[in-house]
């Protein structure tokens, strides 16, 4: 029989004849053994009590003069040896398993991590920082500690597969998505008592598809030890499918001994209720701080200090490090509303307003309906004479409900749909939903007139919008940048990439939208990585979940988006943590003269930018359901008369719609400041990281130490690398076929 001895994680110890290597999972009886040299995958279990020879300390015997080589071969031993240490030595045992080197400041929330014996963190750092990285690092970490072994992710449908690719390309965490068109496959052939989260010990979850009750109750059963929220203010919200989110998180908090990580750039969205319900998940009593009283407040937000993390660009720049962001050149560009395509917008503009004045009177749908074909009308002549074309063409739906019943219905699905593809979709929801609205209400000459004129004017010949886009393009590649244009509607897109292939014919101009699923987005992306030149034009379905910024240094609105939130998040997609150019640059494109333009410039976006600034922190729109933005719209829907002229917008007054705004914009400020003063945390400094970190790098060696050892490794067994450069980026390749050892060829090749 063995006698028991204790081996700590990363032990080498002798048994069975061979070397191996103690993995954390192992206890007092049971050792989790991988073989030295081999991999993961070769793991294996031996229980210590029936264990027929002792597990012992591994020795290994001293070198001899006769075994020594060269300068060359010492160094790769040296480099080896030292590489291997990324798996055990340190203060992190997870920089063996992981595909990116991560910034001093992204270790703070690590490190606030480890000093929890049970996780609770808000991460709250903003768009662009690597919150992605920053929680995957925790997560890492905790499996390779053995403290947990299974993990899932609760996230917007959108973003599950960006997920996916990240934990497994970058943290070699092969995870599965769970949501409504996979969950049937992979039930398939498990046990009637057993779930797929029990199976699958690693989950990317839409929380669409998972906060239903009935699905709700089966995953809080079956939930995982360690549970990471993505849009994690998504789900503290008032409204149905949020509530239910919030009930969702709610239960799974209640488990005192769940790792509970939190991921959100906008805490705060103008909610009380919601931001104290947010901070509520990491414990109970921090709920309490929106009543408590000044005396109880201290101790409370001492505590809180120990599990939220916020932090700012500039906060960043304290940690020494001036390769992480580029730096971010705004511009604005404009247009003028001339000729046919001036008189046009007037007359488009006078049969919106004609829409809402024929409907008084009628029934509430009749009402909305039209209501909602007017401002249908007004965006997408905004946007372009494609998507006016589109708009007028298509005919808006609920005309022949009769009964009460189907009114009502018929109401409320007008509502949604209006919100959904006139608006931008509120802070917690912000709506990918690209398809031109309907504004089609009748069939009449005049409508007929219309859609003849716009597809008249079509081309930089006649739209001074997109006259202006070639001319700054035109500049903008001249210098070198790669630049991807964001537009509103799928049709717009369509005309601007159309356009762009005739005036740049030796770029690649691809129109990436709403039309392609999300997987086949990603790889039109990538596929671009093969140009040398190359311009993007896309739809918001690439503003959020698919990274930008290996691909591109420039984004241009060429459609202005009616909530502040979506820029930031266009502009997110390509100035963010990873971006190899010290510069981009960021352009607004608008009609000096185009009211429309004027209100949402003026009234919403230049009055977030300016808080941003004031206060370092994006605020989000103060916006219930679009309500102020559409009386905004409608002020310059229903006032008579040609609104702006070539003078500057800034003198245009757009009524009491502006100055209900501008209240709630000052509303959300100061409570953003108080916030940001109630809730500052003492954080860790850069002193108190730096000095282990760069210890750290010393001995487990950097990017230039893993080149060095991999490419006098590969010459050595017979396989020189291959440069290979292209747009994309530069990398090497190995030609597996030439190695002398065939043992490693089917390693590799497998």
């Amino acid at each position: 029989m063995n006698t028991q001895v204790s081996f700590q994680p990363g032990s080498l110890v002798s048994a069975r004849g061979r070397e191996w290597i103690v993995l954390p999972q192992s206890d007092n009886d049971t050792l989790h053994l991988r073989p030295l040299g081999a991999a993961e995958d070769d793991a294996t279990l031996i229980y210590l009590p029936i264990e027929p020879q002792p597990v012992t300390p591994a020795s290994f015997p001293w070198p001899t003069v006769a075994e020594a080589s060269n300068h060359a071969a010492g160094q790769l031993l040296r480099d080896a040896l030292q590489l291997k240490l990324r798996t055990g030595a340190g203060p992190f045992r997870s920089f063996g398993n992981i595909a990116v080197e991560p910034r001093a400041y992204q270790l703070v929330p690590l490190l606030m991590a480890l000093k929890q014996e049970v996780v609770r963190l808000l991460i709250a750092d903003d768009v662009g920082i690597g919150k992605t990285i920053e929680a995957a690092l925790i997560v890492r970490e905790l499996v390779d500690r053995g403290e947990i072994s299974r993990l899932t992710v609760l996230c917007p449908p959108h973003l599950c597969e960006q997920w996916q690719r990240e934990l497994q390309q970058r943290f070699h965490i092969h995870a599965v998505v769970v949501r409504s068109s996979t969950a049937a496959r992979l039930e398939r052939g498990l046990p009637a008592n057993q779930s797929v989260f029990e199976a699958c010990p690693f989950t990317v979850v839409s929380l669409d598809y998972i906060k239903s009750d009935r699905r709700r109750d089966e995953f809080q059963r079956a939930c995982p030890e360690c549970v990471i929220v993505d849009e994690a203010h998504t789900c503290t919200f008032s409204g149905q499918g949020r509530q239910q989110r919030y009930t969702l998180l709610k239960g799974l908090a209640e488990n005192p001994d769940r790792h509970l990580i939190l991921l959100t750039a906008t805490p705060h969205s103008g909610d009380e209720e919601a931001f104290f319900n947010l901070l509520g998940l990491l414990h109970p009593s921090f709920r309490e701080l929106k009543d408590a009283a000044a005396g109880s407040r201290q101790p409370l937000r001492e505590q809180l200090a120990r599990h939220f993390v916020q932090r700012r660009r500039p906060d960043i720049e304290e940690w020494q490090d001036r390769q992480v962001f580029p730096e971010r050149l705004t511009a604005e560009i404009t247009y003028q509303l001339t000729g046919a395509w001036g008189v046009l917008f007037e007359e488009v503009l006078s049969y919106a307003r004609t829409l809402v004045e024929r409907a008084e009177g009628q029934g509430a749908l009749r009402q909305r309906m039209s209501w909602w074909a007017a401002l249908a009308l007004l965006r997408c002549i905004s946007s372009s004479p494609a998507a006016a074309v589109n708009a007028l063409r298509t005919r808006l739906a609920g005309g022949s409900l009769d009964t009460p019943e189907e009114q009502a219905q018929g109401l409320e699905e007008a509502e949604a749909q209006g919100r959904e593809r006139v608006l931008d979709g509120a802070d917690d929801d912000l709506s990918t939903q690209d398809i031109e609205p309907a504004a089609c209400t009748e069939d009449s000459q005049l409508l007929s007139e219309l859609i003849a004129k716009a597809e008249a004017l079509a081309g930089p010949a006649q739209d001074p919008k997109l006259k202006r886009l070639l001319e700054h393009l035109a500049e903008l590649t001249a210098a070198g940048f790669q630049p991807v244009v964001f537009c509103r509607y799928i049709a717009t897109a369509h005309y601007v990439a159309d356009a762009l292939r005739k005036a740049h014919k030796n770029h690649l101009v691809q129109a990436i939208t709403g039309e392609f699923a999300a997987s086949e987005r990603e790889a039109a992306v990538d596929a671009m990585g093969e140009a040398e030149k190359r311009i993007l034009v896309a739809t918001d379905c690439l503003s959020e979940g698919v990274n930008l910024q290996n691909l591109f240094t420039e984004v241009v609105h060429y459609d202005l988006s009616w909530n502040p939130t979506r820029h930031e998040q266009r502009e997110g997609r390509v100035d963010r943590f990873g971006q190899k150019a010290r510069e981009v640059r960021t352009t607004m494109l608008y009609g000096r003269d185009n009211p429309v333009d004027g209100a949402v410039l003026h009234v919403i976006l230049r009055k977030a930018e300016s808080i941003r600034k004031e206060l370092g922190v994006l605020v989000p729109m103060p916006d219930d359901e679009g309500r102020l933005t559409q009386a905004l719209v409608g002020a310059v829907l229903l006032r008579q008369g040609r609104l702006a002229t070539t003078s500057s917008q800034r003198a245009l007054d757009f009524g009491a719609p502006a100055l209900e705004i501008e209240t709630a914009w000052q509303s959300a400020r100061e409570r953003a400041s108080r916030n940001r003063t109630l809730f500052a945390q003492r954080r860790l400094k850069p002193e108190d990281v730096l000095p282990e970190w760069r210890k750290t790098l010393a001995v487990l060696g950097g990017e230039d130490d893993v080149e060095r050892f991999v490419r006098r490794a590969a010459t050595r067994l017979g396989a020189p690398l291959e440069a290979v450069t292209n747009a994309k980026a530069a990398h090497w390749k190995l030609h597996i076929g030439s190695l002398h050892a065939a043992a490693l060829r089917e390693r590799l090749g497998g």
